[in-house]
């Protein structure tokens, strides 16, 4: 441990002082453009908290009355999706800029809900699952703060609200999401100038601002047997991790 300690340490010396060498730039007047266009692409992880209300009183229509069940959901499992757009930035002054853009979510959410009331033979819970594929439309409106430039790259934060439009959801799932949602979200990422473009990869984290859950979902339900299932969260906030390359 300590010699993988001390070689990291040994690389980090050396690429700092590597960096600090003055080098030729790039595009070296891109950041004094007022106002530029560009395009994004990339990768993003999407979270569903639920919120489980626990046992509950259940009428299952069969004649036996009131029955209580008890139900856990939660997402076990996360599969990449992808993100396209493009954007819009204004160049507020040499540190912040501010930006635009609208963009498309596509992924899904993998939901697994347990009955800890009817169990198996060999005593397990018996579960059902929902694959909730999601397509949103956004708009993120971004504060970024860079660092100044040196050589050929610039590091930055950023802060913003992002609206979206959820355009998914089937009337015969289990859980179903409202039409619309505003996340907040922050994140770090770096401006890489190349001899053609400018490259900048970013990191962000969006958490909502909303209980996403649609409550009227129970209403539309036909087999009320999925009531037991639908009923048994009542509240969700949606998460996500994207990782996404602006090409500017």
């Amino acid at each position: 441990m300590k010699r993988i300690i001390l070689s990291l340490s040994l690389l980090a010396l050396v690429l700092g002082g590597h960096a600090q060498e003055r080098k030729v730039q790039n595009r070296p007047y891109t950041d004094l453009r007022e106002f530029h266009f560009g395009v994004l692409v990339g990768t993003h992880l999407q979270d569903l908290e639920l919120n489980n209300v626990g046992p509950q009183m259940i009428d299952l229509e069969d004649g036996n009355g009131l029955v209580e069940k008890t139900i856990s959901a939660d997402q076990d499992r996360w599969d990449a999706g992808f993100t396209v757009g493009v954007l819009g930035e204004l160049r507020l002054n040499s540190t912040f800029q501010f930006r635009i853009a609208p963009a498309m979510y596509f992924g899904t959410r993998h939901l697994t809900f347990r009955n800890h009331t009817d169990l198996t033979a060999q005593g397990e819970p018996t579960e059902q699952v929902q694959e909730m594929k999601t397509a949103y439309i956004s708009c993120a409106l971004d504060l970024i703060a860079a660092a100044p430039r040196f050589n050929n790259h610039r590091p930055y934060v950023m802060l913003g609200v992002n609206p979206m439009l959820n355009l998914s959801g089937k009337d015969n799932d289990y859980i179903k999401l409202k039409r619309s949602d505003v996340f907040l979200e922050v994140g770090l990422g770096c401006d890489f100038y190349l001899p053609y473009f400018k490259l900048r990869p970013e990191l962000k984290f969006m958490y909502s601002l909303t209980n996403s859950l649609d409550k009227n979902h129970a209403k539309n339900l036909r087999d009320k047997n999925m009531l037991m299932y639908t009923n048994s969260v009542n509240e969700t906030r949606a998460k996500m991790i994207a990782l996404t390359f602006y090409f500017e």
